[in-house]
């Protein structure tokens, strides 16, 4: 009775929760907001549309333009897009609830109740689907409107692989979730390619599936389904990406810029010393003045997002007379030239400058490895005007209303757009969730540490590796998707730009709710070996007492 009351009373919570976060969602406005990235995702959807080729814009992958093309090719609306993204979004707490009652299968008899975890677990979901943090970006036209789901459903795949290869020796059960892993692991990847560490994370534990004795035919289906995946991801984005030529110039003319006053000590110092380089002396004398002249610009401009490098390397690549395009004149439009120059330039930083590199990145983490956690956004208002006013400037350009005034549903949409820049409300996030947000970025490092901590105490010592050694590397697991997002955009990019941080909060909720989980586990188990011992004492004691 007792068992059938609290089931009652979970899935009830479960209905209450989800009901909230869908009214939560689909009280705003359903119209898409746009902001400068936004046309690279577009514009190959509405190219499609109009009769045109769906092509390939400013190096970004098929993947998302692709969802938008089906979503806008069957619904002709604009607001399809938010509500297919708002219904991923609700999915996403679904699966997470998924993966934490199937994580308790890595603790063999675990201490703390399965009514308790089932209630932390519930704790964790209902903090994910409340937040404003995943809505914000479900309203977006960005691929991060879709990531949480892409990481809540790589997660609960890669969970069940483990569980099910190391844990309960389920081989063909492996291969299915191994390849399913797999795929998952390279769509996020290829769908927002700043996760493509977490994606090779993600991979280490299915690598591992390998190396195990036996299971042949399952290693072949595995390593065949895996070969697919790819070829699958893989090869539309290589075809397509070929005319593109941003998918050529975007990742090395990303990191001269953002390293740009490295490379420019760098091309001073090889000027002054008259160093071996395959570019002439006055040709790098001259890049080296303009690129010195353009960072002050971008210095002078005062970009907030950028504040830890001192300029702004977006000016750096964008602005029409900075760097970049004058660069690209330089070498007559010559992209494999150019990009030759990038790459010789940002390796040679790391020959001849490693610790000024590496202190770069160090400076880069440390805005997420803080001590209040940026992963959380715990602000108070949101005000729809501003972001609906940001989306008619990001796309009423002149090339880009040539191409959505064809397509009367865009015409719509920006109309509609229009109205709202004017009247959309301001959205309140409520002290009943900006309290839990506030307190988990607060002790997100507290949980790191102490989860390290116990983590070492467990794996060294037999007894409790076997008792709770598969929680404690799964909660380390969970976490390094953090620091290998982290250390990818620290050395590709900058944790400055806030999206960097914030998409990350669904594998941020759950790595800190399995460690409360592991630490509670582990307090128990200590507790209990301390009774146990206290009472072999005392029978000790009256044995030899009698």
């Amino acid at each position: 009775m007792v068992a059938r009351v609290g089931r009652l009373a979970y899935w009830s919570a479960v209905a209450v929760i989800f009901a909230w976060a869908a009214w939560l969602r689909f009280r705003l406005p359903l119209d898409p907001i746009a902001d400068h990235g936004t046309w690279g995702y577009l514009s190959p959807a509405l190219r499609k549309l109009i009769g045109a080729e769906f092509g390939h814009t400013y190096g970004r992958n098929f993947i998302y333009p692709g969802f938008l093309f089906l979503l806008l090719r069957a619904f002709g609306d604009f607001r399809a897009i938010t509500v297919a993204q708002h219904f991923l979004g609700l999915i996403a707490g679904g699966v997470l609830l998924l993966t934490w009652r199937r994580a308790r299968a890595f603790v063999p008899d675990p201490r703390v109740g399965r009514g308790g975890h089932y209630a932390l677990g519930l704790l964790a979901a209902a903090v994910f689907l409340l937040a404003s943090g995943p809505i914000r970006f479900e309203t977006q036209l960005r691929p991060e409107g879709v990531c949480a789901f892409l990481f809540s459903i790589n997660l609960y795949l890669v969970i069940q692989f483990v569980a099910c290869c190391f844990i309960e020796n389920r081989p063909t059960a492996a291969a299915a979730y191994g390849i399913a892993a797999v795929f998952s692991s390279i769509l996020l990847a290829s769908v927002k390619p700043s996760f493509a560490l977490v994606a090779t994370v993600a991979l280490l534990p299915i690598s591992m599936f390998f190396f195990r004795r036996g299971w042949l035919w399952q290693k072949i289906a595995l390593g065949g389904g895996a070969v697919a995946s790819a070829a699958l991801l893989l090869l539309p984005e290589h075809f397509l990406s070929r005319n593109d030529e941003e998918s050529q110039t975007l990742l090395p003319t990303a990191l001269f810029v953002i390293h740009a006053d490295l490379i420019r000590d760098q091309m001073a110092e090889d000027i002054q010393r008259n160093a071996k380089v395959p570019y002439s002396r006055e040709w790098l004398g001259r890049v080296h003045s303009i690129l010195s002249a353009e960072i002050g610009k971008s210095s002078a401009a005062g970009s907030v997002h950028y504040s830890t490098l001192g300029f702004d390397p977006g000016y750096l690549m964008y602005n029409r007379s900075s760097i970049a395009p004058q660069l690209h004149k330089q070498f007559a439009n010559n992209v494999s030239a150019l990009c030759a120059f990038y790459w010789f330039y940002y390796w040679r930083i790391w020959q001849q400058r490693p610790f000024l590199v590496v202190k770069k990145i160090a400076r880069q983490m440390a805005i997420f490895y803080r001590p209040v956690c940026p992963a959380y956004n715990s602000r108070k208002f949101w005000s729809l005007t501003d972001v609906y006013e940001w989306s008619i400037f990001s796309l009423d350009s002149e090339p880009y209303r040539k191409i959505w005034a064809t397509y009367r549903p865009a015409v719509d949409f920006m109309n509609r757009t229009a109205v709202l820049a004017q009247s959309a409300p301001v959205i309140e996030q409520r002290a009943y969730i900006r309290k839990p947000l506030l307190f988990l970025a607060k002790t997100y490092l507290v949980s790191l540490f102490i989860a390290l901590v116990v983590g070492a105490a467990v794996l060294f010592h037999k007894r409790r590796r076997r008792r709770v050694g598969w929680l404690a590397a799964l909660v380390l697991f969970v976490y390094s998707y953090n620091l290998a997002n982290c250390l990818e955009v620290a050395v590709l990019h900058s944790l400055h730009d806030p999206r960097y941080k914030t998409v990350q909060m669904f594998f941020t909720i759950l790595a800190q709710f399995l460690a409360l989980w592991f630490i509670v586990e582990f307090a128990l188990e200590m507790r209990a070996r301390a009774k146990t011992s206290v009472l072999d004492k005392c029978s000790m004691q009256r044995t030899a007492i009698s």
